[in-house]
């Protein structure tokens, strides 16, 4: 039997505050992309992350799509 796919979506942009999830502009969000893992969103977040560690006012965030597509789950 084949492993679940359990999908995650790496974005982020620009914040109001780094302690919050308030992004600036929603229309300006790098989506940076879509993994079958969270092993593999996790090292996307990482990398893009440090990238703009920089930058206090730029967040990255992972999002769990399985748990939004399948509430049950």
């Amino acid at each position: 039997m084949a492993e679940q796919q359990l999908l995650h979506l790496v974005f982020g942009g620009k914040v109001d505050d780094p302690q919050s999830l308030d992004f600036k502009d929603a229309s300006k969000l790098d989506i940076v992309g879509i993994y079958p893992s969270y092993e593999e969103a996790e090292r996307a977040w990482r990398s893009v992350s440090q990238v703009n560690v920089d930058d206090a006012m730029m967040k990255y965030v992972v999002v769990h799509l399985h748990k939004i597509l399948d509430p049950s789950h």
